[in-house]
């Protein structure tokens, strides 16, 4: 005997249009990059534009396989990727933490609003050299510029949702006696991860610019190592190809949020 939900015609129409729409979606997507690429190969090479300056995509191809023949493509990737981690890690487990801690006192909230709001619109590449004295010349300095970019937003954006949660349900479960913890727990955290997960995108390429940004101040492998050295020595295809690959991971980090957003809405 089926246990199963029966699925009506008129559903089953739905899916199917929800179907083909998405697929028409992603043929458009994956059409205008493909002619994008084609464009481009066949503007440098009929000399539209310039390939030394531009690049191309065969010439970019031609730069990916050798940074893969001798070995050094994957340790910059490897290097990039590990700098990214750690600091989307930690500004997101840090970040929630710290807004949680806003939430719960309403005091704390209104003595840090006029900090966080004077460190977000502090140019953080400012604060290189002076990362660079206090952690060092390597990988700590650019975990610690890309954490200081994300943390603040995260911090902001979160308060903000937490804020912005139905008040009434919050009276509700108080009158019935829940603490503070329960109220958190049951309402203001479930609530708030459409928030959550936006800011989760967010923070996905802000780390990347950090990593980046540090990259270029202060790193001896790495993606954004790779550009600088490549622009210093007028190697331009190093440099498209570096760009490219990190939009490779940006795209993969992105659609990994996704994934979580669409699992957390499942069990929501």
């Amino acid at each position: 005997m089926s246990t199963g939900i029966e699925v009506t015609p008129e559903r089953q129409e739905y899916l199917r249009r929800t179907r083909r729409h998405r697929i028409v979606v992603v043929g458009i997507q994956a059409s205008l990059l493909l002619l994008f690429f084609l464009l481009w190969e066949e503007a440098a090479r009929l000399r539209w534009i310039d390939p030394f300056i531009t690049s191309q995509p065969s010439r970019i191809v031609r730069t990916i396989i050798n940074l893969h023949q001798d070995g050094s493509l994957y340790l910059h990737i490897y290097v990039t990727l590990m700098e990214t981690f750690v600091s989307f890690l930690l500004g997101a487990a840090g970040g929630t933490l710290t807004a949680v801690l806003l939430w719960w006192s309403h005091t704390l909230d209104e003595i840090s609003e006029p900090y966080l709001v004077v460190l977000n619109a502090l140019p953080k590449v400012a604060l290189g050299p002076v990362l660079i004295v206090w952690l060092g010349n390597g990988s700590t300095a650019i975990i610690g510029m890309a954490l200081l970019i994300s943390i603040i937003v995260t911090i902001i954006n979160l308060v903000s949702g937490f804020k912005e949660v139905d008040p009434d349900k919050i009276k509700l479960l108080k009158a019935f006696g829940a603490s503070r913890r329960q109220v958190l727990t049951k309402v203001v955290l479930p609530a708030s991860l459409p928030v959550m997960t936006s800011t989760l995108k967010v923070n996905v390429g802000l780390c990347l610019v950090g990593v980046i940004m540090g990259e270029f101040l202060v790193s001896r492998a790495g993606l954004g190592y790779l550009i600088v050295y490549g622009s210093q020595v007028f190697k331009l295809d190093l440099v498209m190809s570096s760009i490219l690959i990190l939009a490779v991971i940006a795209a993969l980090m992105y659609f990994m949020v996704s994934f979580f957003e669409h699992v957390t809405r499942g069990h929501v």
